[in-house]
């Protein structure tokens, strides 16, 4: 059963339509004309609206301007006993769905035909945002990396949080995957099909991230050439994802808190206000309630942002997903890279697992990058790993306090000791043997023969 608004002026008609489409099944509300139509609109949702175009306080025209601008998607039907071909190119032109002559013999069945079929392209439509949106819940969190049960719940309240319009604030260490997380929840919502746009708030002064964010008119300021719309229009029906919203300086946040509260914007120079309607995801890696105290962030403006909370784990603390991860970014490299490298060696794995990635998923796929890069065998080798990683090695081949009972090889372990030392000193001294043989303490020539000796490049 769908929702009908019917708006004509002439009352006996009004009633005869009223009963035919409530014999139809559907649901009726009627007007007698353009302001009584609109009071309904204000405080109802209808599935379709069918409208006359010339009524005794205004015309049709005008009410199917006001629909478009509020609900967009909604289907409008036209009536008119006065057509005319220009009427009719506007009407189209504007939106209407489709338009119908009043002195037609067969005028209420044709009406009934037209809105059974507006309606059936609006099942058709929403059935096939839902499949689009399905299609993006299937593949956009496989953007997003992760099997431990930390990640698992992270993956429910993404899906939970699309079917919201609320405000989130993302907070989490640099590279823990802000923005992936923020993409995820506008992929799982029904914005999905609208823009998603993001903008780094420390990346710019006060008065550029101003313009940028609400746009300007010419002449504004000296530079300002021509009118240019700012990001929250440009992101209307979609989201925008303010990341590092704690760099935001005290005068600006007022300025987002008003946007928050009113959800129109003034562009810088301009005296109109411009209705936007967009969801706001806002990230940190700072301690707002520690600003707050400190009186470098709004509490007011803190409550608007983090509606719902959301807190990212640092990836130290879920180190049983560091291996899929490196697989993850492995393979990816392989393909931009063009190579062919098979795995990484259960020492490298091992250096990975036991690093605490205080820059988190970036680091490791910056360190997965620059291994699949210099690495020239089958496998990554932990001298392809950096120093501050691959030192881990060394202290995790340390002379033994005790040993084990079915003894172990001390030339291999020795061996593996000095091979991980050589390492690091390159990696400390960027590559430079000479250097490096200075931080060893050793002659280059014994440094540049145990080089050789352990295929380090």
């Amino acid at each position: 059963m769908s929702h009908l608004l019917i708006a004509d002026d002439e009352r006996t008609l009004l009633k005869v339509l009223q009963l035919a489409f409530k014999q139809e099944g559907h649901e009726v509300t009627t007007a007698g004309g353009v302001k009584e139509a609109l009071r309904q609109l204000e405080t109802r949702i209808f599935d379709l609206i069918v409208t006359d175009i010339k009524m005794n306080d205004g015309s049709g025209i005008d009410l199917l301007r006001a629909i478009r601008n509020g609900s967009p998607d909604t289907p409008v039907i036209l009536m008119t006993a006065y057509a005319t071909t220009e009427t009719a190119i506007q009407a189209l032109k504007m939106g209407a769905s489709d338009y119908i002559l009043k002195d037609h013999e067969n005028f209420v069945d044709e009406l009934k035909h037209t809105v059974h079929k507006s309606l059936e392209l609006v099942r058709l439509r929403q059935e096939n945002r839902i499949l689009k949106l399905n299609f993006r819940k299937a593949h956009a969190i496989h953007n997003i990396i992760g099997t431990s049960p930390r990640m698992q719940e992270l993956f429910r309240v993404i899906q939970t949080l699309g079917t919201t319009q609320s405000t989130v604030l993302i907070v989490g260490e640099s590279g823990t995957g802000k923005e992936l997380v923020a993409r995820a929840i506008h992929n799982h919502s029904l914005r999905a099909e609208g823009p998603f746009i993001s903008i780094n708030c420390g990346a710019f002064p006060e008065t550029l991230l101003e313009s940028e964010l609400f746009g300007h008119v010419k002449g504004a300021f000296t530079g300002a050439f021509q009118t240019k719309k700012g990001l929250f229009e440009a992101a209307d029906r979609g989201t925008i994802f303010l990341d590092e919203i704690g760099e935001m300086s005290l005068s600006m946040q007022v300025k987002l808190l008003r946007f928050l509260q009113e959800r129109t914007l003034r562009p810088v120079g301009g005296t109109d206000e411009i209705p936007v309607d967009v969801r706001v995801i806002a990230a940190t890696n700072r301690d707002l309630q520690k600003m707050i105290a400190e009186g470098r962030f709004r509490e007011d403006l803190y409550y608007r942002v983090s509606v719902i909370p959301l807190e990212l784990p640092p990836l130290r603390e879920r180190k049983e997903d560091i291996p899929v991860l490196a697989e993850h970014f492995l393979q990816k490299y392989n393909l931009q890279m063009q190579r062919s490298i098979l795995r990484i060696s259960p020492d490298a794995l091992k250096c990975l697992v036991e690093y605490d990635w205080p820059g988190n998923v970036r680091e490791l796929e910056n360190t997965l990058e620059r291994a699949v890069a210099f690495e020239s065998t089958e496998e990554i080798r932990v001298e392809r790993l950096p120093g501050r990683i691959s030192c881990l090695q060394i202290a995790g081949s340390s002379p033994l306090s005790k040993i084990p009972e079915n003894g172990f090889d001390l030339e291999k372990h020795l061996a593996s000791i000095e091979k991980n030392f050589l390492v690091s000193a390159l990696q400390q001294a960027s590559g430079m043997q000479t250097k490096a043989a200075e931080l060893l303490r050793m002659s280059f020539r014994s440094f540049r023969y145990l080089a050789k000796k352990y295929d380090l490049r």
